[in-house]
């Protein structure tokens, strides 16, 4: 299926049959393609770019497509690789984290920092927490090919 052109999101680059990599809803998924073009909430005279996951429902483009900006996208990325980071050495403590100290990161970005950490706020934390890594470690062949893609090309890049 191609993605659509005529929406308020113009694709430039495009990745479709997504639904046929889609981890692990891959032949089982609503998204079916991936973009990076022109943002839909661009105005006269701005131009953005954004990167955008296409959902169809069986009968229309659906309304949970999801556009990001590309910073937002790496963002998502660099938070993920600190949690993963964290669960591969949450067996070290009995709560899968330090509850004296839930600080898992802070990552430099723009002259402040992402703080990362385990949500202490969360009532159910030490049952959520196991159902996250347990979560990981089920889908840990799809995350680390991902991953090693991630950063070959990062490596090509020249990072």
């Amino acid at each position: 299926m191609k993605i659509p052109t005529t929406l308020k999101h113009k694709p430039v680059i495009v990745a479709d049959h997504y639904e046929n990599i889609d981890g692990r809803f891959a032949y089982n998924t609503d998204a079916k393609g991936l973009s990076l073009g022109l943002a839909q909430w661009n105005d006269r005279g701005k131009v953005d770019i954004s990167a955008k996951v296409w959902r169809y429902t069986g009968e229309k483009w659906s309304r949970q497509s999801e556009e990001l900006p590309l910073h937002r996208i790496l963002d998502l990325a660099i938070f993920i690789c600190s949690a993963q980071k964290h669960f591969r050495e949450a067996y070290r403590f009995p709560d899968l984290y330090d509850p004296e100290n839930p600080l898992l990161e802070r990552v430099g970005l723009q002259g402040d920092a992402m703080t990362v950490s385990v949500c202490t706020d969360n009532e159910k934390i030490g049952e959520d927490i196991r159902l996250v890594r347990d979560a990981l470690s089920k889908d840990d062949e799809l995350l680390s090919e991902r991953f090693a893609v991630l950063a070959k090309s990062l490596r090509e890049l020249g990072y």
